[in-house]
């Protein structure tokens, strides 16, 4: 059964707070920046084990006198495990994880087991910097050639503004939020484009085939009529997928909450984007069944 909702109406409103938001993660991208891991600001990563009870910030505390620079610690799955990320000034020191172990065993009174140790130098965590700044490019590059393919370049246009969309706020809020920004992450944020980018692809297809059906309807009743006639779609699709990353976010531990909080904020951004960014772009430029006409008309003489 067809929803007759006038999201038409809304779109207004809903471009409004995009600029804003969109503004804002710029604004705190630029100035307050990204908390990068380890992946990408080099040091060390240990995950420990104590045989007592401690608190984080005792070993925060006892780690501080080493001159190890950025000192993060906190708890990590069972009772007794932490994850400890040091940025690790000192490279050149090959006894820093003997001199770390015996400085926390001495200072917690408790027996420590280093379960997971992982070093990245700064010239690797730079290169590993470069290249996912480069697959997110090429992403979005790949995207845009195949909707100018697959589209004309009015909806090609309207896609690529909901994938910056989509990828600048969502960086926004883990800006916002100090949230840390590793090679997982990265991984997320090109999921997210290829969620946007299907969830986009599918409402597009629509319209414009609407546009061919119904050549005396304006766009934006076309508009309106293909995104209830995809809504059913759109909700399933988008509701089963956060079911499984709720899931993986509450059950799934430490290591895959930062991936699945990107994921529920990417699914959540692109289905909005996908009605309220990449529709609206269609109406700016007027598209109707002549602009497509004419647009065939180049590419078939």
């Amino acid at each position: 059964m067809i929803k007759n909702i006038n999201f038409v109406s809304k779109f207004k409103k809903a471009n409004f707070f995009s600029i804003v938001f969109f503004i804002l993660s710029i604004i705190f991208i630029s100035f307050k920046g990204l908390n990068y891991g380890i992946d990408f600001k080099g040091g060390t990563l240990i995950e420990l084990r104590t045989e007592k009870t401690v608190e984080a910030y005792s070993i925060r505390n006892s780690l501080s006198t080493m001159d190890l620079g950025d000192i993060n610690v906190k708890k990590f799955g069972k009772e007794g495990d932490f994850l400890v990320k040091v940025e690790q000034k000192n490279t050149t020191n090959n006894n820093l994880i003997p001199e770390i172990k015996e400085k926390l065993t001495n200072n917690l009174n408790s027996a420590v087991d280093f379960r997971r140790v992982e070093n990245v130098g700064p010239k690797v965590s730079s290169e590993l910097l470069e290249s996912s700044v480069i697959a997110i490019s090429l992403a979005l590059a790949a995207m845009l050639f195949y909707i100018w393919v697959r589209f004309e370049w009015q909806f090609s246009v309207g896609s690529i503004i909901a994938l910056f969309h989509d990828v600048v706020i969502t960086l926004g809020i883990f800006s916002v939020l100090s949230l840390e920004i590793n090679l997982s992450i990265i991984a997320a944020v090109l999921t997210i484009v290829g969620y946007s980018m299907n969830d986009t692809v599918v409402i597009y297809d629509r319209i414009r085939e609407n546009l061919f059906k119904y050549t005396k309807i304006s766009i934006s009743d076309i508009s309106n009529l293909s995104i209830n006639e995809t809504l059913s779609r759109t909700i399933i699709t988008s509701a089963t997928t956060l079911l499984a990353l709720v899931s993986i976010y509450i059950l799934g531990g430490e290591i895959l909450r930062g991936f699945s909080f990107a994921m529920i904020l990417g699914v959540i951004i692109g289905t909005y984007s996908s009605i309220f960014v990449a529709s609206p772009i269609l109406k700016f430029f007027k598209v109707s069944y002549k602009t497509l006409e004419k647009e065939e008309e180049k590419i078939v003489p």
